[in-house]
């Protein structure tokens, strides 16, 4: 029961049923006019899950849909047939319709939603988040739940019989409880906190159960096929920072109420780091085991196997193939022991599945060969037919089925059949020599009527993470790529020291590191890019967001070659990043200890410290006003410094707060002026051409 719900809209429409048929793969190719805007970002569809039919006839996705700049962006249900590529949608209610999961046959789709009514105060209209079902054949809609105060999260059982659901209460500590609930509506540092609860609701006779309530959050849970246990991600309290250093398994058998929590060795005392955040809960079809992992900043993803044998329940660590980092979701393949999971190697996601997990070396493979970036996946339930939402590089995340034997796929639907017509980038893989003579991989973005020769203005785009990396397939995101080479820019995506899918020493060097060998590893690049005869070095630029704006902050403070700089959510100062951030373990890992005990490690990976009388990078900043992960206080920092205590000459600086917005800025009007400002920054300190006023 992970869930992938994003956060919930409010109302603005009608629930009516219309069928509509998509195009296939299988249409003539269309001549490629249209030269690419920013007007055009916000024309695409984002599928963000797919789920197969247990006869595996049927998959049904959720897709991301802007509507008006004055909307926010909608999520909606629709379904394909996997026979002959006909496409429906299901709903059609402005409420954020998500995590889409099929009863016991065809005919059903369970999914979560926050459905409002003018004047409703009771539930399921009230807009709090309850369980609906959706009939495939004729678009009926059903609520399942009415539960004050709405649900956090839900599954289905396999048979379709029961409801598997938590929801959240209040919790008030012992220590100051008096004072706490006397003066409750003040905040508190810690103490009041949210708590979960797991039920069960009988669908035939419509009887609910409480099966835990232990005062823990529950972050994830997974119930097993036979019902008998449930499986929590279970943490002290909501907050991240507890989430990624306290949260642990724990096994209930939902019989007897008992609780069993796991041994931890593998993945605390054990591991590299003492900050892992445990993730993807999944039982097997019999029931007997449990897979699970745990991720980490800036150290390898594991993926755990538990079983229960006479001695207790037994973990152990499973081997990953070479070069490959696991990023999930997990997922156990029909009768057999066959655990898939999702995992990044050099520049592609691809979906894995271990083989003979009984075996003493099981076997891996791959069930999605080749130049793919696979985002979701799902299994009938026996296990032959393969849905994946893929991307390559002239489509974003398109829905696939996969055949078992050969790997090769057929396109279900085409989501966005207008990028058919679009002059795209032209994409490759480069690799150059990094720091300390290691090979270094990017992506690298031409504009469409490129002629090898010739000089351009070079953008270095630099992915979030660090634990990330940037794929090798088409992506128009707001973030530089597609956009910029569209406008006449070559676009190069390191993925630098500390990206994922390079092996684990190359993930592991950036520990201890940061602000040092990554930035080598960039500079290089664009060294190899100018002897290359590709950039120009006259007219270099920089733009990243989360940690592509704190290294765009570092390049930008620790060398005068780039002309202009867009950094996003970018870290100033680590002190007030770890003072500040949402998940303070990511500092922790790389300065390797606490701002007492590693004061010169924190100036030096601070960007902060690299202003003086050198400094004379142009510099756009972007933030969210609510960034819990890198707060705006970061780039309000950097603006100051620029703006109010300026070097002679002075350096232009200019800083955009998104009101109301987070990490990642959620609005249509918020990402459209982030790339209409980024455009004519660039323009004006790349191209030497003034923006309209």
């Amino acid at each position: 029961m992970v869930s992938r719900r994003p956060m919930m809209t409010t109302m603005r429409g009608v629930s009516v049923f219309a069928a509509l048929l998509v195009a296939t793969s299988g249409a003539n190719e269309v001549e490629r006019t249209h030269d690419i805007t920013i007007d055009d970002y916000f024309t695409q569809g984002f599928a963000v899950a797919c789920v197969t039919s247990p006869s595996g006839d049927h998959v049904a996705y959720a897709e991301w849909r802007w509507d008006t700049p004055d909307d926010p962006r909608n999520l909606d249900l629709w379904v394909v047939n996997a026979d002959t590529s006909e496409t429906r949608r299901l709903t059609f209610d402005p409420a954020a319709d998500s995590d889409p999961q099929w009863g016991r046959d065809d005919r059903s789709v369970y999914f979560l939603s926050a459905r409002k009514r003018p004047g409703e105060e009771s539930p399921p209209l009230d807009g709090k988040a309850q369980v609906w079902r959706v009939d495939v054949r004729d678009g009926r809609e059903t609520p399942i739940t009415r539960v004050s105060g709405g649900i956090d999260d839900f599954q289905i059982a396999e048979d379709g019989k029961t409801l598997y659901y938590t929801t959240s209460k209040q919790h008030v500590e012992d220590s100051w409880k008096e004072l706490r609930e006397r003066f409750s509506d003040l905040d508190y540092g810690h103490g009041v906190h949210q708590v979960s609860l797991l039920w069960e609701l009988d669908l035939e006779t419509w009887r609910t159960k409480k099966l835990v309530d232990e005062n823990v959050y529950i972050h994830d849970v997974s119930v097993s096929p036979d019902g008998r246990h449930a499986a929590l991600i279970a943490v002290p309290d909501e907050l991240i920072i507890n989430y990624e250093g306290k949260s642990e398994v724990r096994v209930v058998d939902l019989e007897s109420g008992e609780s069993q929590t796991l041994p931890d060795e593998l993945w605390r005392e054990q591991a590299p780091s003492p900050y892992g955040w445990l993730e993807f809960p999944s039982w097997s079809a019999d029931g007997e085991s449990l897979a699970f992992s745990v991720a980490f900043d800036g150290y390898p993803s594991e993926l755990f196997v538990a079983s229960e044998g006479d001695e207790g329940w037994q973990v152990r660590k499973m081997d990953r193939p070479e070069d490959v980092f696991f990023v999930g979701p997990i997922a156990w393949r029909s009768e057999g022991n066959g655990l898939c999971y999702l995992g990044d190697h050099h520049a592609r996601k691809r979906v894995y599945c271990i083989n003979g997990l009984s075996d003493d070396q099981p076997e891996t493979t791959t069930l999605t060969p080749g130049d793919v970036v696979v985002e979701d996946f799902s299994h009938s339930r026996d296990g032959e037919t393969l849905a994946v939402l893929q991307s390559g590089l002239t489509y974003h995340r398109d829905l696939f089925l996969v055949d078992s034997d050969s790997g090769e796929s057929q396109r279900l639907v085409n989501l966005n059949p207008q990028v058919d017509t679009w002059k795209l980038p032209q994409i490759s893989l480069v690799q150059w020599e990094g720091a300390e003579g290691d090979q270094v991989e990017g992506i690298l973005e031409l504009p469409p009527d490129y002629t090898p020769g010739d000089r351009l203005p070079l953008i270095v785009e630099l992915h979030g993470g660090p634990t990330a990396s940037t794929k090798y397939s088409f992506h128009f995101w707001f973030y530089g790529r597609t956009l910029l080479p569209a406008q006449g820019y070559a676009l190069l995506s390191p993925n630098y020291r500390g990206s994922t899918g390079y092996g684990d020493a190359f993930l592991t060097d950036l520990i201890g590191r940061e602000n040092d060998i990554e930035v080598e590893d960039i500079l290089k690049g664009v060294d190899a890019m100018i002897e290359r005869g590709i950039a120009d070095p006259d007219r270099l630029g920089v733009i990243g967001w989360s940690n592509g704006g704190y290294l765009a902050n570092c390049l930008a403070t620790g060398t005068d070659r780039f002309k202009a700089a867009s950094s996003g959510a970018g870290v100033f100062d680590m002190t007030i990043q770890w003072a500040e951030e949402d998940t303070p373990g990511h500092v922790v890992n790389y300065l390797r200890g606490l701002p007492w005990e590693r004061p010169d490690a924190y100036r030096k990976a601070s960007p902060m410290f690299g202003l003086g009388e050198d400094y004379c990078t142009p510099m756009l900043l972007h933030v969210g006003e609510n960034d819990a992960r890198v707060p705006a206080s970061h780039a309000r920092a950097f603006h100051r410094a620029l703006r109010y205590y300026p070097n002679d000459p002075p350096v232009a600086v200019e800083l955009v707060v998104y009101p109301g917005d987070g990490h990642t800025l959620g609005s249509y009007k918020h990402r459209q002026a982030k790339m209409e400002w980024d455009l004519a920054w660039f323009k004006k300190y790349l191209l030497d051409q003034d923006h309209d006023d």
